[in-house]
């Protein structure tokens, strides 16, 4: 069975990862909504079917590793590289700044596939996406899980064999969630308690 948006966010609904309230979300806006995937993604089942749609729309690209930034996307690359049977790899943060460690490293003109979970800007992606045309390797394309934006993120093109390309975006749910900045919030403004999902209430 091929999964459409409305099972997909059916399936959140059901494992109580689709969650509503006040919320900080990493790019540090705020949001009425929140998509703790984690939440899905702990279950094989879910994550197999889920991970599976990316896996599929990019299963005739080439692609030698499979990308992810640390936490969220960890589990989404680690499943679609597994399907695809290539390389997992992933970027964490140092002094808050997303690299490479444990060894991990891109060898020039390697081709790589970025994944994540959840996109509202696209902050973690667009980091990635610096590591990877910083060491050389070459971008065939981002999936993602979750696309807060319905689209309106677009993560840029790169010169490949002479060409100027755009990276190929994929995702299996699209919507345009709401998100404010935080002195234009309204769920603040109202006194909603913020939390960060995952922590503690924020004073």
């Amino acid at each position: 069975m091929i999964l459409n948006e409305k099972m997909i966010l059916e399936i959140f609904e059901k494992s109580g990862a689709l969650l509503r309230g006040h919320f900080l979300l990493t790019s540090g806006r705020h949001s009425n909504i929140y998509f703790q995937c984690t939440k899905v993604l702990q279950y094989p089942g879910y994550s197999e079917k889920i991970c599976g749609l990316i896996s599929d729309h990019f299963h005739s690209t080439e692609i030698d590793t499979v990308i992810a930034p640390a936490i969220g996307g960890i589990v989404v690359g680690q499943e679609v590289a597994r399907q695809l049977n290539k390389r997992s790899i992933f970027a964490e943060r140092e002094d808050k700044t997303l690299s490479l460690r444990r060894g991990f490293t891109l060898d020039k003109g390697e081709k790589v596939l970025i994944c994540e979970d959840v996109v509202t800007t696209g902050g973690s992606v667009f980091e990635v996406i610096d590591i990877v045309k910083n060491l050389g390797a070459e971008i065939v394309g981002v999936g993602f899980i979750v696309d807060r934006s319905n689209g309106k993120v677009n993560f840029g093109s790169s010169r490949q064999n002479g060409v100027l390309t755009n990276f190929p975006q994929f995702s299996t749910v699209k919507l345009d969630a709401i998100s404010y900045s935080p002195d234009e919030c309204t769920l603040c403004k109202a006194g909603i308690e913020l939390v960060k999902p995952g922590s503690s209430k924020i004073k």
